[in-house]
């Protein structure tokens, strides 16, 4: 079970549980995983219970988003809470919240507090923070993905159903990527920004994160309302209903596929995207080449153009000195802008934009990755100016160019990161956005975010011997290595430490990063294990975080006894190094250190 607005419903209404009850385990399980550093304002119980309390005499048939927990960009205000931005000297109070949160609100959802982002949603990697770095919820030592690193997190982690995210430039759609979840960048405009920081006003959109497309296309149908207030408010067309959401046409369909692509020298996202092409075109899709120079050209403008002068605009009241150094560069490139420039810039838009209505022009959406690559948070820091630019490659021209886009999650890779494509099209048809994702979605069948909601694998069913199944490792995911975290945050306890029959043998595979653990039918070696227990509702989610060559199939211990565990499959040693001798992977790390 996972964190969906329908199953959440379904907790209610066996009466499983109640909004207060299970509000307050969201809590908890934020505060328990504090460390991903999701969060710059929690609420406090009274705070949370307020709003369940406004619940009495309600019901899951009396609002759409009955008793569903939510998070908000801190960039978003909600009322009473403090709104920094991720710049505490920035802080302050609204006294209303903003009309889309507000909407949420009226709708039944119950906010558990205001999320992490890159300082004044100014970046693309989720580092950017002095209330700490995101960290991908797979792995963490690389990046969550930003600006709206904090919501992505929160709502991979399980803390909550959804979260509302900004977009100028991709924030709404990389952290999607890199922490397997749906992101939804709307049509400009027609989900209000008002009570929204500005980061460039004329092209921020509020995202939407959540698990599944049709969640997502629930939350829309809810948050795009025209407001007269907003001077950047439209109604959004009649088509783009929630009404119309996986309506696809029965027959063929065409989609635009770039015809020059960089993954930054990455073959496994490179993989990843054109097996996404292949899934579309056996569902019926006809892929048509189009040139995507004039849109790299339009997303140069972004940074490169006098659109940087918005940003210096939205925080023309901040000390410079009070931002964060890499901030300060950015929005400094703003001076020497002139009003010429300006103009000129509009007027090479107005060019681009004109191409590209016509390069798309009969296409159902273009695919696209939706980063070509992925970093370290240690690679991000020697050079976070030019990994974050690249990580924006297929996502800076959308909103210059007015197009409506959704991120979905297609595979992982051997690093243990989620990656994804991004469908995009004209404004105003988001819902067929969502609906063309959900194929890709049901195509891969991927467990849901990174599936690490306890409270999800200790319900009714408990945790006895009959739920839980036995799981040998021998690698990343032993006690006290990097990934042994993706067994204590799904439940898993550890069992014993042992090894395997003698008919094993360990490789350091390629990478350099991971053992392959292979069965030999000549005498080999016994190559230490842990037995971990874990869940059976969390083997599905871990088993499919495994990347090739990597699987899980059948080990046998010392003991004779065969178990769930580890193994390698042969074509994965190319370019291996045999360790056995070692008899562990902490005694091959040791050694190479």
């Amino acid at each position: 079970m996972n964190l969906t607005i329908t199953q959440i419903h379904e907790l209610y209404r066996s009466e499983q549980e109640t909004p207060e009850s299970f509000i307050l385990k969201c809590r908890q399980q934020a505060q328990t995983q504090a460390d991903y550093n999701a969060w710059i304002t929690l609420l406090t119980e009274e705070q949370v219970l307020e709003y369940t309390e406004q619940l009495k005499n309600k019901s899951v048939d009396d609002l759409p988003l009955y008793g569903i927990p939510f998070a908000i960009k801190d960039n978003i205000d909600l009322k009473a809470v403090p709104t920094t931005a991720a710049c505490p000297e920035f802080e302050y109070v609204p006294d209303s919240s903003a009309k889309v949160v507000q909407l949420l609100l009226d709708a039944g959802a119950i906010p558990l507090g205001k999320t992490n982002l890159d300082q004044f949603a100014t970046g693309l990697v989720g580092v950017r923070s002095p209330y700490g770095e995101g960290k991908n919820s797979f792995n963490t030592a690389y990046m969550s993905g930003g600006s709206s690193a904090g919501s992505a997190i929160a709502t991979a982690l399980g803390q909550v159903c959804f979260a509302l995210g900004t977009d100028t430039a991709g924030s709404g759609r990389v952290p999607a990527a890199l922490n397997n979840l749906i992101g939804h960048k709307p049509t400009k405009g027609i989900i209000s920004n008002d009570g929204v920081v500005p980061a460039c006003k004329t092209l921020d959109c509020v995202s939407i994160f959540t698990l599944t497309t049709e969640d997502a296309a629930s939350v829309l149908a809810i948050a795009a309302q025209y407001n007269s207030e907003d001077p950047y408010s439209i109604p959004t067309s009649s088509t783009n209903n929630k009404r119309y959401y996986s309506h696809l046409p029965e027959n063929t369909f065409k989609f635009g596929v770039p015809s020059q692509l960089d993954f930054k020298g990455d073959p496994e996202t490179e993989s990843m995207y054109f097996q996404a092409k292949k899934q579309l075109q056996a569902s019926g899709g006809e892929a048509v080449e189009i040139d995507f120079q004039p849109f790299i050209e339009a997303a140069l403008l972004l940074y490169e153009g006098p659109w940087v002068s918005e940003r210096a605009w939205a925080t023309r009241d901040v000390n410079k000195n009070h931002m964060l150094p890499v901030i300060q560069n950015i929005i400094g490139q703003s001076e020497g802008k002139t009003a010429v420039d300006a103009f000129n810039a509009q007027y090479r838009l107005a060019e681009y934009k004109r191409i590209c209505d016509t390069l798309i022009h009969g296409l159902e959406f273009v695919l696209l990755p939706t980063c070509p690559t992925y970093y370290t948070r240690e690679e991000i820091a020697a050079d976070p100016i030019a990994l974050n630019s690249a990580v924006g490659t297929y996502t800076n021209f959308m909103n210059l160019l007015d197009y409506s886009a959704t991120a979905v999650p297609v595979g992982m890779t051997s690093k243990g990161i989620s990656w994804g494509v991004t469908l995009f099209s004209s404004a105003h048809e988001d819902i067929k956005l969502l609906s063309y994702s959900s194929l890709i979605q049901a195509n891969n069948n991927l467990p849901l975010g990174a599936g690490l909601n306890p409270y999800f694998a200790n319900s009714s069913k408990g945790n006895s011997a009959s739920s839980t199944v036995k799981l040998a490792v021998c690698g990343a995911h032993l006690e006290g290595q990097p990934l042994n975290w993706q067994l204590t945050d799904r439940a898993a306890s550890l069992v014993e430490k042992t090894t395997t029959s003698k008919h094993y043998e360990l490789y350091a595979l390629a990478d350099g990063f991971r053992p392959g653990l292979v069965r030999t039918l000549e005498s080999g070696f016994e190559i230490e294990v842990e037995v971990w227990e874990l869940p059976t509702s969390e083997l599905g989610s871990f088993v499919a975080g495994i990347p090739q060559p990597l699987g899980i199939g059948k080990l046998e211990l010392a003991s004779g006894e065969w178990v769930t565990g580890f193994i390698c499959d042969h074509f994965g040693l190319a370019g291996a190094k045999n360790i056995s001798e070692f008899g562990s992977w902490r005694a091959w790390l040791k050694h190479k250190n």
